[in-house]
């Protein structure tokens, strides 16, 4: 089938299989190019989330800078006759096909992460391939969850919290700037948005993989979050989401003592640079303020990818010659320290006043923006042909 991309509000309901490959391919040589130091790089790897954005990325720097054998935990649509899978599927499919290419180990787990089979799933698997992970990233996005113990169903949401938030927006259909006006959040939405995405399952996990005995001496456990400038704040930071986030920041903590006591590992935040993400496109305010960034930072020579943003993290703070976690008051790693640089947001604070529908194309990287969004998909990529047939199912 010929497949084109179909874009519904803030998500592409099809994905081009060979554009997620040499999309994946691309990210894979940038890794490859990564000097870390000799024998300190991670050897065996468990990324869950790994099928998108900063989970995808850090599985390829963890493979392609270090030949480290990985195992990937994802809850992905697979292709059907006549009908594309998601993204992450094809992501996936790709980073084994590269991954085989090249001797590596890849094992991938389809499920559901927050619940106890997946987990059970994982063991196993970990232990049909030797044992204990030296690395974990919990990069999971979901809206909602499912209390394995309890067996609650809890639904995240964005809002802030205590105030009625008006600000300006962009309709990415229409390229249109709006004003947006958001409700706060009772608290039965703050606390249902915690459970989801605050560090209650990263704990579980944690947990679980001491109790295996799978993580080894000196094991590194990351969680990635994101803090965000201050136009942001009222729906980011100081909102539901940030409430969360909190409580993932406040786990880091007590997991960092844990491991440091059960295995002599580490637990922290690394806290990203803002980039275009399937969940990152479904915030009010986020795709203006990341289209502005675009800009600032590309004219500041500062600008990163997801994949720029991992290969530092392993390079710069934790596996390189001369790395420093250099860590925040917080205990929090800062990958963002560019995009918060006090030039960076001073130009976008001047800037973002002057945005409207007519400046929009002329003042931000908003077409940049769009083609990243449709990259996520496997569509825009160079050197792709989208007039070919393709397979979706068994499209290498």
């Amino acid at each position: 089938m010929i497949i084109k991309p179909r874009i519904k509000g803030f998500v592409c309901i099809t994905s081009h299989p060979t554009g997620c490959l040499e999309n994946v391919r691309t990210q894979a040589e940038l890794a490859s190019k990564v000097n870390l130091a000799k024998n300190k790089g991670p050897r065996r790897v468990l990324v869950i989330g790994a099928s998108t954005g900063y989970g995808l990325a850090s599985r390829i720097s963890a493979a392609f800078a270090n030949n480290a054998d990985t195992l990937g935990v994802s809850f992905e649509r697979d292709p059907k006759e006549g009908k594309p899978g998601s993204p992450g599927h094809y992501n996936i499919s790709a980073f084994r096909k590269l991954a085989a290419e090249n001797n590596l180990i890849a094992e991938d787990i389809n499920g559901d992460a927050f619940s106890d089979a997946c987990k059970d799933e994982v063991v196993r698997k970990a232990k049909e391939m030797g044992g204990d992970f030296d690395l974990v990233i919990y990069s999971l996005a979901s809206p909602r969850r499912t209390d394995p113990t309890s067996g609650e169903n809890y639904r995240a949401c964005l809002k802030p919290v205590g105030m009625i938030y008006k600000n300006k927006t962009l309709n990415t259909d229409r390229k249109e700037v709006k004003d947006v006006t958001i409700d706060p959040a009772n608290d039965d939405e703050l606390f249902q948005t915690e459970r989801v995405m605050g560090g209650d399952d990263w704990k579980l996990w944690t947990d679980r993989l001491l109790e295996e005995g799978l993580l080894a001496k000196g094991c590194v456990n990351l969680a990635y979050s994101y803090v965000g400038p201050e136009v942001t704040w009222p729906i980011y930071r100081n909102g539901t989401i940030g409430r969360a986030k909190a409580h993932l920041e406040e786990t880091a903590l007590s997991l960092n003592q844990q491991m440091l006591s059960l295995c002599e590992g580490s637990a922290y935040v690394s806290v990203n640079k803002a980039v275009v993400t399937q969940a990152s496109s479904a915030i009010p305010v986020v795709p203006l303020y990341v289209s502005i960034l675009f800009k600032v930072m590309r004219e500041q020579g500062t600008h990163e990818g997801c994949i720029e943003q991992t290969n530092r993290l392993f390079r710069d703070r934790l596996y390189g010659e001369n790395a420093s976690l250099e860590l925040d008051d917080a205990k929090r790693i800062r990958l963002d320290d560019w995009e918060m640089a006090e030039e960076t947001q001073i130009k976008i604070k001047e800037l973002w006043p002057l945005i409207n529908t007519n400046t929009l194309l002329e003042m931000t990287n908003f077409e940049e923006y769009q083609q990243e969004f449709l990259r996520l998909f496997g569509f825009g990529i160079d050197g792709v042909d989208y007039d070919l047939d393709v397979d979706p199912v068994n499209p290498y």
